[in-house]
């Protein structure tokens, strides 16, 4: 991928991770039944590929990750 690219997915993900975020921070309304979508999950889940996709841009910047062997 290039750097455009993944530019684009880190920004996804992130608004994804906000979103889910503040959807999960939200006091449960009893009257309408629990919530059927795990908003904490989708948050830790959005935010570990989101790391992954932020070394990945640091080593498209030109910057060297891991132990360069």
């Amino acid at each position: 991928m290039d750097l455009f690219v993944t530019s684009a997915i880190c920004a996804a993900l992130l608004a994804l991770a906000v979103g889910a975020g503040w959807m999960g921070a939200r006091p449960p309304n009893p009257h309408k039944g629990p919530r059927l979508v795990p908003w904490r999950f989708i948050m830790v889940t959005t935010v570990a590929v989101l790391l992954m996709m932020v070394v990945h841009l640091v080593n498209l910047l030109g910057f060297t990750t891991g132990q360069g062997r």
